[in-house]
């Protein structure tokens, strides 16, 4: 996905500019879905047009629990999961809506002296929980339901993990759990299902189209003239 403004770029052989490019939130590794790239002046929007929520859907595996709270990791428990109803845990649900506090995972983007807790951890150095914090989940609900696995849809705000609240759902049905698929499917107005551009319409015909659409979401819509490709010895996507 793609939030562009102010840019113009042009690949022709003689003349090269550099662009600014820079996303709006990092994914977990194993993650799929919705990043929102900013490109030149795109990039200072980035955290304007980002402000509203997040949504994600994920796959939680009851019984067992790792390390980096989902399936990359190594196991560190295993529990027993089968007296557990789904009506076990659609009430446990509730307990984690609407404003909650919520310890991040060590293996996160959070940084402690510079440096990401997920490279200190890989390394092996010694790296303390950070302290619980608040956040926010507008919306929770259980999707599917066939033990070991459940279903989440999420709606968040900033700051939250999925992966954290997996395993403390996890921990309240006197069990563990991890999560095993992740995806993002909606970040501020951008969506997976409208906005996502597959790799196999990495054109600059579909870039092109894919940049005016998310331009209709920008703050203010800025004046801006239609992109579009020129000859084939100079290919152009422009915007002033």
């Amino acid at each position: 996905l793609f939030a562009e403004a102010g840019v113009k770029a042009n690949v022709s052989k003689r003349k090269k500019q550099i662009l600014k490019i820079g996303h709006g939130g990092t994914l977990d590794s194993a993650a799929t879905g919705v990043l929102v790239v900013g490109i030149g002046k795109g990039t200072k929007m980035l955290s304007a047009i980002l402000a509203g929520s997040k949504k994600y859907t994920a796959i939680g595996l009851l019984g067992k629990a790792t390390d980096t709270l989902d399936a990359t990791g190594k196991v560190t428990e295993e529990k027993p999961y089968d007296k557990i109803t789904k009506g076990d845990l659609e009430s446990v649900l509730q307990k984690f809506t609407g404003d909650i506090m919520q310890v991040p995972p060590l293996y996160s983007a959070l940084k402690k002296d510079g440096e990401r807790l997920s490279s200190l951890m890989k390394r092996g150095e010694a790296v303390e929980a950070k302290p619980a914090r608040p956040v926010r989940v507008y919306s929770l609900s259980l999707q599917h339901f066939q033990p070991p696995l459940f279903t989440l849809d999420v709606e968040c705000g900033g700051g939250f993990y999925v992966r954290s609240l997996v395993s403390d759902i996890g921990k309240e049905l006197s069990t563990c759990a991890s999560v095993q698929e992740l995806t993002r499917t909606k970040q501020g107005p951008f969506t997976l299902e409208e906005h996502a551009l597959y790799e196999d319409k990495w054109t600059i015909d579909e870039i092109a189209r894919s940049l005016e659409h998310c331009m209709s979401l920008l703050p203010g819509e800025p004046s801006h003239k239609k992109f579009k490709t020129e000859d084939p010895g100079e290919t152009a996507v422009s915007c002033e």
